[in-house]
């Protein structure tokens, strides 16, 4: 590639695009929303909530020195991540805490970068940690939902114009910001019911001996406050234009 051409990718990557008109924000923001509180869809787009959660596990176990072995994510929209290492201490129960946060704090991220208007950096990054993880899945329907997500996203960023990618883009953040929470309170529910005795939360209570409610609401609480904040990022700049006089 010559010299003008990379500079022209680094600018096309790291450059920030122009700011997207307010409506599209908010209605993108809707759109999530509606997403995250209607059946069907929710069970189409969980799958993405999926990825981010098994993600976050193997992210922290890799982190904290923990041996991946890899990760399979199922068409019912659950997941497993597996690593190898010590099975108590504090590698582990970062590890198990990490999966339910790991949507919410990534929309953070998201709207952070956002906030200064890298949308083509942040749909970049998000295809190369989708590439990082594909290296680690063992099944073929996490196969395919990595491979299928990461052309998704891949091509909206390379021939998309900027304000479809802004679409695209701001729509996703809102959905893991309100989408992290949704899991939380579902959790609680199959937890209530038996349904679900093998739970992160619960898991976690047996590593630390503190109730696995208190895990949940540990989960629902850092969700909530990343939601607001993420909100408060995107909508800044809205907010701020209406405060200026004339």
């Amino acid at each position: 590639m010559s010299t003008d051409g990379l500079t022209d990718l680094w600018d096309r990557l790291f450059g920030a695009q122009p700011d997207p008109p307010p409506l599209l924000v908010l209605i993108t923001g809707l759109v999530a929303l509606a997403v995250v509180l209607t059946r069907l869809p929710w069970r189409i787009g969980r799958n993405a909530i999926t990825i981010a959660h098994e993600g976050g596990h193997a992210l922290a176990a890799v982190l904290t020195g923990r041996r991946l072995q890899g990760i399979r994510l199922h068409s019912d929209t659950s997941g497993l991540t597996l690593s190898a290492g010590r099975p108590t201490g504090p590698g582990m129960v970062f590890t198990l805490l990490a999966g339910y946060l790991a949507p919410s704090l990534i929309g953070l991220a998201g709207a952070w970068v956002l906030g200064g208007n890298r949308i083509t950096l942040l749909l970049w990054v998000a295809v190369a940690l989708l590439l990082a993880m594909l290296v680690m899945i063992r099944n073929v329907f996490g196969i395919i939902s990595i491979v299928v997500t990461t052309a998704v996203v891949l091509g909206v960023s390379w021939m998309a114009s900027p304000q479809v990618q802004a679409a695209f883009a701001y729509t996703g953040v809102w959905f893991l910001l309100l989408g992290g929470v949704r899991p939380v309170g579902e959790l609680q529910t199959l937890r209530r019911r038996g349904q679900l005795p093998q739970s992160d939360a619960d898991q976690l209570a047996w590593l630390t001996r503190v109730p696995g409610l208190f895990w949940v609401g540990l989960f629902g609480a850092i969700n909530l406050i990343a939601l607001l904040a993420g909100a408060a990022l995107l909508t800044g700049p809205i907010l701020n234009s209406a405060n200026l006089p004339g």
